[in-house]
């Protein structure tokens, strides 16, 4: 059983160290938050991330991929907040101190944050299912638990390494340079919001059509 958790550890740390969405979320929220805050918002990233991957293993990827309806749902509703989002991380990108309280965002907006960014992009949870649930097919019962949590052990390691790394650095770096970190991270998270309203419009029209 160890074999098959150390094989589900390394295959998670390598999809989960991918930058994506939730990577971006991760490094904005280790250097914009102080330390308490951030490992507040490292447990809404946990707990979606845990969710997703859940769900993954156990085929909700194939149930999206069948229904377009929902994809088409989660498209439109996430590509605003996923806007939004980036807004809000240009808004705060500048050369000034990261106590600004009327520039920070509160719990509820990195909460809803964390889920947008976990469950805003049906296409990677179309790719995350099938690629977890490729691995769950030859285990048995109890291997599959146990892979499972090597799954989630891995991203309990990696969004731990990144939020208290980047935290602890942060007060090391040129203000400048996470200024413009926050610049090219909301603009990627803009763009993406933008991109997953296209994706949402073209599949109505093909529908449509």
């Amino acid at each position: 059983m160890l074999a098959v958790y150390l094989r589900a550890l390394v295959i998670a740390l390598a999809l989960v160290s991918s930058i994506g969405m939730q990577n971006i979320f991760a490094f904005n929220n280790a250097l914009s938050n102080p330390l308490r805050k951030a490992l507040i918002v490292l447990g809404f990233i946990w707990l979606f991330d845990t969710i997703l991957s859940t769900v993954a293993f156990l085929g909700f990827g194939s149930l999206l991929a069948a229904n377009p309806a929902l994809r088409i749902g989660i498209m439109a509703v996430g590509g605003p907040v996923v806007v939004w989002m980036g807004y809000g991380i240009l808004r705060g990108a500048n050369g000034n101190a990261f106590g600004n309280s009327h520039q920070e965002q509160s719990l509820w907006q990195w909460f809803t944050g964390a889920f947008i960014v976990s469950f805003g992009n049906p296409q990677a949870l179309i790719d995350t299912g099938v690629t977890l649930g490729a691995l769950r097919a030859p285990l048995t019962f109890d291997q599959a638990l146990v892979f499972l949590a090597g799954i989630l052990s891995a991203s309990v390691i990696w969004f731990t390494s990144v939020t208290i790394g980047l935290n602890l650095l942060k007060d090391r770096l040129p203000r400048r340079l996470i200024m413009w970190i926050n610049i090219v991270s909301g603009i990627i998270v803009m763009g993406y919001g933008v991109n997953l309203l296209i994706q949402a419009l073209r599949a109505l029209l093909a529908i449509w059509h």
